[in-house]
């Protein structure tokens, strides 16, 4: 083949990777928040068209690849949270925000519901000065519509760490743990779990309709 027949079959493909990783880019964002147990975090936000898959994990510490177990003790800085992939042609950045402060009790800054502490503080993690904005934006209005101060700090994202692998969909497994209602399968024990810390009972007194979790 000649290069001047080569050219333009050169020319072509290089537009189509060009619109290949165009729509790629389209096609899949990520969200980052920390709202307590990211089990069930993780359950409310995979229920949402658009979502791809929500990773549960640890983020905004100092300690390099940290365990449950380190987290959970405290000293590392880090917060319980979630990775969200998301197609932005169905469901916005906005959007997700706007659920996700009224999937919490944002005025609470010990920790969410029934669990206590530096690890299961709210938090949204941003990428870059344009989510910061769209988040910041999102505070003000949950707090114009609650009423009330919210202390959901807006961070710079950092390293995320995936927690271990039992994390994952941990409320739909059906693993048999011990519970203190005897062996249940992951899934009767995650509902156990969420029902006694009280989330939901809490989010709906404090959102009332507009918690768009509550019950589903």
């Amino acid at each position: 083949m000649r290069i001047s027949e080569f050219r333009p079959i050169a020319l072509m493909l290089a537009i189509l990777v060009g619109v290949f990783v165009q729509t790629g880019k389209a096609d899949a964002e990520t969200a980052i928040f920390a709202g307590g147990c990211f089990w069930c975090v993780e359950s409310d936000f995979e229920s949402v068209k658009g979502v791809r898959s929500v990773v549960s994990g640890y983020t905004g510490g100092t300690t390099a690849n940290p365990t449950y177990k380190q987290v959970g003790k405290g000293g590392t800085g880090h917060y319980e949270a979630v990775k969200i992939d998301y197609n932005p042609s169905v469901v916005g950045y906005d959007q997700l925000l706007h659920m996700f402060l009224r999937s919490v009790d944002p005025t609470d800054a010990g920790g969410q519901f029934c669990d206590r502490g530096e690890s299961y503080r709210t938090a949204i993690f941003v990428a870059n000065e344009a989510e910061r904005a769209v988040a910041e934006a999102a505070i003000v209005k949950a707090h114009a519509d609650l009423g009330r101060k919210i202390v959901t700090p807006v961070l710079l994202a950092s390293n995320f760490t995936n927690a271990e692998g039992y994390h994952q969909d941990y409320y739909k497994g059906t693993k048999l743990v011990v519970t203190r209602r005897g062996p249940k399968k992951q899934s009767e024990a995650y509902k156990f779990y969420r029902d006694a810390c009280g989330r939901d009972a809490r989010v709906a007194e404090l959102w009332g309709k507009a918690a768009p979790f509550v019950g589903h």
